[in-house]
């Protein structure tokens, strides 16, 4: 019997924004290493990371407009309850930092006086210079990674588990096979 399985393009959402997510979150992670406050650098690294950060909360608006209109498949089985709704719970946690990441990043860099080059464009800010609100939504942009982060790994050690256990929980989303 053919298992239920995310489609196509909801599989190829999931695996390029996972993976380019986890990037990006390591790459704000390290900015001070990569380019340490207070030099020459540091606008081009803080501006890489927006303009990616833009390109990435594009993508997240279009995976959650694609499972919006496509109902995922039904799960194992096999799978008890209690995993199902710690899955769904996951989820919509998942998708709130998806949200929350990039949105609090874009719209707290219109507060600032340095604003966004999108690739070396400067994108006309639409909010003043205002530290105390950007502070603010700066301050949401680094709780949401950490709270993100913990999410992901939570996410990848349940990958683990059902990959371990071979419940068919990741053939739903897995890239193999992808003949359909």
């Amino acid at each position: 019997m053919e298992q239920a399985r995310y489609d196509k393009v909801a599989r190829r959402l999931h695996w390029l924004i996972g993976t380019l997510l986890i990037v990006q979150i390591v790459f704000g992670f390290c900015m001070d290493e990569i380019a340490p406050r207070n030099t020459p650098a540091r606008a081009g690294v803080i501006n890489n990371h927006k303009s990616f950060g833009i390109v990435l909360g594009l993508l997240i608006l279009w995976r959650l407009y694609w499972r919006l209109r496509h109902s995922p498949p039904a799960w194992p089985a096999a799978l008890p309850r209690w995993q199902q709704l710690a899955a769904h719970w996951g989820h919509i946690g998942l998708y709130v930092c998806m949200l929350v990441m990039p949105l609090s990043g874009y719209v707290g860099s219109n507060f600032s006086k340095h604003g966004i080059k999108f690739f070396g464009t400067p994108l006309p800010p639409w909010g003043p210079d205002l530290p105390t609100v950007y502070k603010f939504f700066n301050g949401v942009h680094v709780v949401t990674a950490f709270v993100f982060a913990a999410l992901i790994a939570g996410h990848i050690l349940a990958a683990i588990q059902h990959m371990m256990a071979r419940d068919g929980t990741l053939h739903r989303i897995s890239l193999a096979s992808d003949k359909d």
